[in-house]
């Protein structure tokens, strides 16, 4: 990429979106594109065809995408791939049409098997079933890689696709209906120190900021006490009580997000399509790349370790009867470390990063 070229992020106000174009700022970037939702609906085929036919971009990062927690997944199937294939299908294809040098498709390692080997290697994708929870959002992201794959065989496009690993950090998703377990953890512990501090105006700030099922900050404190112990967050004789789903054991890997965008950019200044593959035969398969750290952490230890980092006294109860998920999921970041990169922010400061900025911006 030039410091001068037109760069499209589709999805910049979300965790990932927002962290790239904060990393390509800081490297001296400054022509950008980007649409909200409510000026750009990605799923509507007319208008993005019209907005690339009008904007020309150069380079285009898809990070735009219906994204959530097991709940959400599980929940609202039908509107993971449906609004996911659609935002794909139709930046990708316009992307082909006029002429974008070089884009960069997102999604998750949760486009792996359910049992897969561990750490997940790129090799492994499609050779067994998915996860149930999230099966449509996996294929949907699934889908991605196979289009880029297969424009770039077909058209001689330049099309990248990244995995990364569970992401957290600031912009992150911190409603409790819908976010991911770190965040969800942070705020839930968040409330539940200032519960033990009985600090109600910090309390109704974070109501006010976020409400939780339209319960704000001007609430009786007894309709605040029945929506969070709704949430897992309760008063239990002289301790508050924090609910965990699940057993605690599942291990995940966690990746800070501005590591993440920092890999992405690294990527796309850097390296094409055909660096992504080795062919040994007439079949190119598997080109997406890992972004990931390598290194995982149970469930039970990470909630202990925002305990701590939080200061909150209460006790935590793994709730058993609630889904764990997959119970290992570490990739393999062998190939992106070829490719040149590795990540720097270890999970101990990444979580003292991504509070900090809950308390000054989030909340």
């Amino acid at each position: 990429m030039e410091k001068n070229s037109k760069i499209y992020i589709a999805g910049h106000r979300g965790l990932v979106g927002s962290a790239i174009l904060k990393n390509l700022k800081a490297k001296g970037y400054s022509d950008f594109v980007t649409r909200t939702h409510s000026e750009l609906d990605l799923k509507d085929s007319t208008a993005v065809a019209q907005f690339f036919a009008t904007e020309k971009p150069d380079y285009v990062f898809l990070a735009a995408a219906k994204v959530g927690g097991i709940v959400a997944n599980n929940t609202y199937r039908a509107d993971f791939i449906y609004e996911n294939l659609m935002i794909q299908n139709n930046v990708l294809h316009q992307s082909y049409i006029h002429g974008v040098k070089k884009l960069m498709f997102l999604g998750s390692t949760c486009i792996y098997p359910k049992n897969c080997p561990q750490p997940m290697k790129e090799d492994y994708l499609l050779t067994d079933v998915l996860e149930y929870t999230n099966e449509p959002y996996a294929i949907a992201k699934i889908a991605g890689i196979k289009m880029c794959e297969s424009y770039n065989i077909q058209y001689n496009t330049n099309f990248i696709s990244v995995m990364p690993t569970n992401l957290y950090g600031p912009h992150d998703n911190f409603d409790l209906e819908k976010s991911h377990v770190l965040p969800a953890l942070i705020r839930k512990m968040h409330l539940g120190k200032a519960l033990e501090l009985n600090n109600w105006d910090l309390i109704r700030k974070d109501l006010n900021h976020m409400p939780i099922e339209n319960v704000d900050g001007s609430a009786s404190e007894e309709s605040i006490f029945s929506v969070l112990n709704k949430y897992g967050i309760s008063n239990s004789g002289d301790a508050i009580q924090l609910e965990v789903w699940g057993t605690g054991n599942p291990m995940r890997e966690f990746l800070w997000s501005e590591d993440m965008a920092d890999a992405c950019v690294f990527l796309m200044e850097n390296r094409n399509f055909k660096d992504c593959f080795t062919q040994s035969t007439s079949e190119i398969r598997n080109t997406h790349i890992n972004i990931g750290t390598g290194i995982d952490i149970s469930i039970k230890d990470l909630a202990n370790l925002i305990k701590d980092i939080i200061g909150f006294k209460g006790t935590l109860y793994f709730n058993d009867t609630k889904p764990d998920g997959t119970m290992k999921k570490l990739t393999d970041p062998s190939k992106l470390h070829a490719l040149g990169w590795k990540h720097k922010i270890d999970l101990e400061t990444g979580i003292k990063k991504v509070y900090e900025w809950y308390c000054n911006e989030g909340a």
